[in-house]
């Protein structure tokens, strides 16, 4: 007997073959999705061409059914398991076990429509043993995760499909809104407000230097006459004052600076006097074992990749067998999982330091989906990345994950508190300070993982800061009292770490969609990335402003969480998804009628303007060509464009001021070019100054080129004109080609070329100096070949390199603008044309899948 066996990826199908007969089995993969909703007109079939809904891809006039397609890039994989099916007696799903892995295994049959018979096997680690299991227990396919997951990609294709439009129409072309993005939108947006609103508060208090018995310790003033001294969160964020609930002089003290420097100057002469000294224990327990959004916010924060990454590298480590499934709400652990943390906890640490039993634990997402194991090292043997030789990035995030599924059955550390108030000065102006000690009694699993720290031994020294022996009565010495102004801070910016976790906290979305949420809403223009933080951009404040006005409830975050716990009542079997998206989308003051009403309705100038106290007269307008300022002075508007990359709440009035200025200038004649005879200009434009050769009286089109970034106008003399106008300009030749490599300035700035290779210059680079060896420099770095291993050879129908690669994530193979990865173990010698070819098949098949994809079911 012959069974089919169809995954999502090669990679899965090469590690599931490992533990079946191949005798017996065939492993396929699908390439995730084969089929989806029209991602173009060109997609949407003849037959319902010029109905009313084509465009949407969803027959909101006949129960809201999809109109499935197979894309053109699917109809080869279609085929190739067709044939493949010929051959077969039983045909076996086996895709991811979650929402998503059902409907993907539905759409396989309904495509297919095998006259076998099809079982369903799930698994949450891919090891001989559970894969055999999967095997020996199938079950049939679950129609109500597949309806979850259907109508999830309804609701997301109505509201994008609907109201898109609108931005383009309202803001400018290409926006795009989305059921959870647009949410994310608003949480990065309100930040940004809040710290456009935020006035800095001023306050003073002292730090004073002791010693007792030879050991240093320091203390902080923390009253004065009785009073407590005032600290930053007793001031409001928006007047930069003590806040309404609190009256200076009564509740605290509020110190001037002079205040602290004339209490500084007096103290240390006086006597200082231990008033009290109070010690606790404390326990802390380890952290759960990681689920998809913790694994997440971890990876950020220890390793500093993004979530894009951080799902990547898991599910290549998924893929190979190293861990268990890594898109999970749970933190539970199976039997043999936890027997095997116990024996690593012992063999690695020692006995006391495995926790007495077993601990387990409960997830604390809201609305947490199917419940799966949490992530952790696959197997029964708990193998260290050491024992798999895992290196480089996947060896750092199994490690990651090693040590969190093995301290969480470590017993709790423990540790030793001490609080010391120390009085000085006359009985009527007595000032107390306080010192806080911390030592660690017992690190427990402190000892295997800190969260957030990379090293837990390092960490384990940092929380050990003991103070000397003092007690009650006692006379420290005061070696120093220093005076320390403090300013308050505005509220943080999100990072991803943070978002993830406000995501999580507030039910929107699932885990395993965050990554693909962030990424979106910096692909679309609406945040960008400044080091670590999320910063949203003008675009943003605009489309957050239509959306708050017209779809209220949209951005709303409690109604956002609704819809979850909707698609997970739907996946429960505990309603039915027509009615909800009836009353979603045709209901009374439903998503049809507000997308209709808002075309009248919705005034485009009001919405694309963001205002702000902080800038007098001036405002922020985003228009087709992005954003700009705007300033009515002596009945004259005067407008000028603002540079992409600056962040709405760092903008003063000031630099809104001079961008005017420098917006409404007259042009500048640098001076007349020495060879063309024409005048040199700089002139401002929408995206900034540029320079332009001749005065638009000449015929033809004149030349013109930006500024670099960073150049400014007054900086620019007429050598540095004619170097800049006269670009492209050749740096030499290739030594390998022998063809030109060539420096100029494009759209994103300056660049160095060669062939089709274009590398971006550092902001230190200048293009008008930049040398061959530089150049190359980037180019290699660009191409990826400083760390080429290997050419295979040439492909037979182009005739152009495979070249092996050594990259960040491991080896890769290299073809044109196609890189995929060698599977895990795979020797680099040993790789021939015919296996560098199925990969960048299966690669090239896997890039033009985009959204993922979904399919028509037959009525039960």
């Amino acid at each position: 007997m012959k069974r089919l066996v169809v995954v999502e990826s090669p990679t899965k199908a090469r590690t599931i073959s490992k533990y079946l007969p191949q005798e017996q089995f065939r492993v396929e993969a699908s390439m995730g999705h084969v089929r989806d909703l029209p991602a173009s007109a060109s997609q949407i079939p003849e037959s319902v061409k010029g109905k009313s809904w084509a465009r949407l891809g969803v027959n909101v006039e006949d129960g809201f059914e999809p109109l499935y397609v197979i894309p053109p890039d699917k109809k080869k994989i279609v085929r190739e398991l067709k044939t493949a099916l010929k051959d077969a007696d039983e045909l076996f799903i086996a895709t991811d076990e979650d929402r998503e892995g059902e409907s993907i295994g539905w759409h396989l049959v309904q495509v297919l429509n095998p006259k076998i018979p099809v079982r369903r096997m799930v698994f949450h680690e891919i090891t001989q043993e559970a894969i055999l299991n999967a095997l020996d227990n199938t079950r049939e396919i679950d129609h109500n995760l597949i309806d979850a997951q259907e109508t999830r990609r309804i609701l997301d294709r109505l509201v994008g499909y609907s109201i898109s439009p609108l931005l383009w129409r309202k803001i400018k072309p290409k926006l795009s809104a989305g059921r959870v993005q647009s949410v994310a939108v608003r949480l990065i947006v309100h930040r940004e407000r809040e710290r456009m609103a935020f006035v800095p508060a001023s306050y003073w208090d002292l730090k004073a230097k002791l010693e007792q018995k030879g050991q240093l310790f320091d203390a902080t003033l923390s009253q004065y006459k009785g009073l407590r001294i005032a600290t930053g969160r007793d001031f409001d964020d928006e007047t930069g004052q003590l806040k309404s609930s609190l009256k200076e002089g009564k509740d605290v003290l509020l110190l001037s600076e002079k205040e602290a420097r004339e209490l500084a100057a007096r103290l240390p002469e006086d006597t200082w006097k231990v008033a009290s000294v109070e010690e606790r224990t404390v326990k802390r327990s380890p952290a759960p074992p990681f689920i998809t959004s913790t694994l997440q916010q971890e990876a950020s924060r220890k390793l500093k990749l993004s979530a894009r990454d951080t799902m990547r590298v898991a599910q290549n480590l998924y893929e190979q067998g190293y861990i268990t499934y890594m898109r999970t709400d749970s933190t539970n652990l199976s039997k043999e999982a936890v027997e095997a943390s116990q024996n690593a906890v012992v063999q690695r640490y020692g006995e006391e330091y495995l926790h007495p039993g077993t601990r387990n634990y409960s997830s604390s997402v809201r609305n947490a989906q199917e419940a799966h194991e949490a992530i952790r090292p696959a197997g029964n043997k708990m193998l260290s990345k050491a024992d798999l030789n895992l290196t480089g990035i996947e060896g750092a995030l199994y490690d990651l994950i090693w040590k969190r599924t093995v301290a969480s059955q470590m017993k709790d550390a423990r540790l030793r508190l001490s609080t010391v108030l120390i009085d000085v000065g006359p009985e009527d102006e007595v000032a107390r300070f306080k010192s806080n000690g911390r030592r660690v009694e017992f690190p427990g699993f402190f000892r295997a993982y800190v969260e957030g720290s990379d090293d837990p031994e390092a960490a384990i020294e940092d929380r050990d800061q003991p103070l000397p022996e003092l007690a009650e009565g006692d006379q420290p010495d005061c070696k120093e009292v220093e005076p320390v102004g403090h300013e308050t801070k505005p509220p943080a910016r999100y990072t991803e770490a943070s978002l993830i976790k406000t995501l999580e906290k507030q039910g929107i979305g699932r885990p395993s969609t965050y990554a693909t949420i962030i990424d979106t809403i910096i692909s679309r223009g609406y945040i960008k990335r400044r080091s670590n933080q999320l910063v949203p951009t003008f675009t943003a404040f605009a489309t957050t402003n239509l959306l708050e006005q017209e779809f209220q409830q949209l951005v709303d975050v409690g109604f956002t969480a609704g819809m979850e716990q909707v698609l997970d009542d739907i996946a429960s079997g505990a309603t039915s998804a027509k009615p909800y998206l009836d009353s979603f989308y045709q209901g009374k003051d439903g998503l049809e009628s507000r997308v209709e009403g808002g075309l009248d309705k919705i005034d485009a100038r009001l919405v694309s303007t963001i205002t702000s106290s902080k800038w007098g007269e001036y405002l922020v307008r985003v228009g087709r060509y992005g954003p700009y300022v705007e300033l009515e002075k002596n009945g004259e508007r005067l407008t000028a464009a603002l540079p992409e990359d600056v962040a709405p709440a760092d903008l003063t009035q000031e630099d809104l001021a001079r961008f005017v200025e420098q917006g409404n200038e007259d042009d500048v004649v640098v001076g007349i070019h020495p060879e063309e005879e024409l005048p040199i200009l700089i002139r401002k434009g929408p995206y900034g100054p540029y320079i332009q050769l001749g005065d638009d009286e000449q015929e033809g089109k004149p030349k013109r080129i930006s500024l670099p970034k960073g150049v400014l106008p007054q900086d620019v003399d007429l050598e540095k004109a004619v170097g800049l106008i006269s670009l492209p300009r050749t740096v030499g030749s290739h030594p390998e080609s022998g063809e030109d490599v060539k420096a100029h300035i494009g759209r994103y700035g300056p660049y160095v070329q060669h062939r089709k290779v274009y590398a971006s210059l550092a902001q230190e680079d200048d293009v008008l100096t930049v040398g061959m060896e530089r150049a190359l420099e980037l180019l290699a770095k660009k191409e990826g070949k400083s760390k080429a291993v290997r050419t295979i050879g040439n492909h037979p129908e182009s005739g152009e390199p495979l070249d092996i690669l050594e990259g960040r994530y491991g080896p890769y193979i290299k073809y044109q603008k196609i890189n995929a990865s060698l599977p895990k173990g795979t020797e680099i010698e040993a790789v021939t044309m015919e296996q560098a070819l199925e990969l960048i098949a299966a690669k090239a098949a896997a890039k033009g899948k985009g959204r993922k994809r979904k399919t028509t079911r037959k009525k039960k």
